[in-house]
């Protein structure tokens, strides 16, 4: 296992994007790129927390940034892709984009750091005509979300439940056929799916490769806290894992930053979005 970079406060939503590694890093406000070799970019400042990226099909980042949706113009800029704040008035998490340029962006419901008790969230998505609309509700700390190659299944990790639970995919973008994909007992953030139709995720400590019924097919144990995987690399099969200590929300503000970014080959390539 590799140590691609360190000194992270927080890592997640990462993207393999152009030959180059991006995620959020949630404490320093930074979206960074990272290339095989360790090599780093700063490509964005975000005056958010938190905030995920992803990528619309004809090019432009999406960013979740509060309750405003930015997009990254082609001078690095950001501007506003979308206003939010009618759909909730807490910040928004997650983001996938599948395909067709659906792009669903989940809520948890609550102020986390503001410690309010845990409320249901839900689902949003935006669609290519710019309409906004939420999709799903009674999520328990919807995180991570994945979307299959087809287009035809969405896959999101409830947190506080420690499951992963499937949509199907409606031609409109709706979700539909709520049902429970992988029970994984605890844990789960930000995941990713392989060509053989697996599910990377974390689970506290370590980061599983799961099929679809719950069936563990690798598990990587781990000295810190995955916070999110993605699967990258020239051939698509290199495993990314976004690590840092976890002593409470507070405790990801404190010095050391103890973020990493950790590499390892991976049985099968990346498939389906992100």
């Amino acid at each position: 296992m590799d140590v691609l970079m360190d000194g992270i406060g927080l890592g997640e939503s990462p993207r393999w994007h152009e030959g180059r590694l991006w995620f959020s890093d949630w404490v320093a406000h930074q979206v960074i790129a990272l290339d095989p070799h360790g090599n780093r970019q700063v490509m964005a400042t975000v005056d958010a927390f938190p905030f995920s990226i992803d990528w619309l099909p004809d090019g432009p980042m999406l960013i979740t940034a509060g309750q405003e949706l930015l997009r990254m113009e082609a001078d690095g800029s950001l501007i506003r892709h979308h206003d939010l704040s009618d759909l909730s008035e807490y910040g928004w998490n997650e983001i996938v984009i599948d395909g067709r340029g659906n792009t669903y962006i989940n809520n948890v419901g609550f102020d986390l750091m503001g410690g309010e008790e845990p409320k249901p969230g839900v689902i949003a998505v935006v669609t290519p005509d710019g309409e906004a609309r939420q999709v799903a509700d009674g999520l328990a700390f919807p995180n991570g979300m994945a979307v299959t190659p087809d287009n035809s299944t969405l896959i999101i990790a409830e947190s506080y439940e420690g499951k992963l639970t499937a949509f199907d995919i409606a031609e409109d973008g709706d979700l539909a056929n709520r049902r429970v994909w992988a029970d994984l007992g605890e844990g789960g953030d930000g995941i990713c799916i392989d060509a053989e139709g697996a599910v990377w995720s974390p689970k506290f400590q370590a980061c599983v490769r799961v099929r679809e019924g719950g069936e563990v097919l690798e598990e990587i144990e781990l000295d810190q806290f995955c916070f999110a995987c993605m699967l990258g690399g020239d051939e698509g099969r290199t495993l990314f894992m976004n690590v840092a200590d976890w002593n409470g929300p507070e405790g990801i503000f404190k010095e050391p930053r103890t973020g990493k970014v950790l590499a390892v080959e991976a049985p099968a390539p990346h498939a389906g979005h992100p």
